[in-house]
């Protein structure tokens, strides 16, 4: 998500920066990858693939995005050995969800 908009080219550790791509249900992998968002009495619950995402040091969900329709943005960080399983409290209606594998990188429900 680009914040603001700027000139010049964005350099960490030397090395030219690239936008991250979105991946969606189309993709290898998104049984365990694609968020799955269920809405309930304003509370938004996210678990990480319809087969549950393995959660080790090595390979795990880093964390999960919600964007309302008001601007509201919330992000939870997730842990190695925690569930791929996020909440929110909604402020608005949800409009994209996401999360981000540290292996397989971003994913879109």
């Amino acid at each position: 998500r680009v914040v603001h908009a700027g000139f010049g080219q964005l350099v960490c550790c030397g090395e030219p920066m690239q936008l991250v791509t979105e991946r969606t249900s189309v993709n290898e992998g998104l049984e365990k990858h694609v968020p799955v968002p269920e809405e309930e009495t304003g509370v938004l619950t996210v678990k990480i693939g319809s087969v549950e995402h393995p959660m080790t040091r090595e390979h795990y969900i880093e964390w999960v995005e919600v964007q309302e329709d008001n601007g509201n943005v919330q992000v939870k960080f997730l842990n190695p050995e925690d569930k791929p399983v996020a909440r929110f409290e909604l402020t608005g209606k949800p409009v994209k969800v996401r999360a981000y594998c540290n292996l397989h990188g971003l994913w879109k429900a």
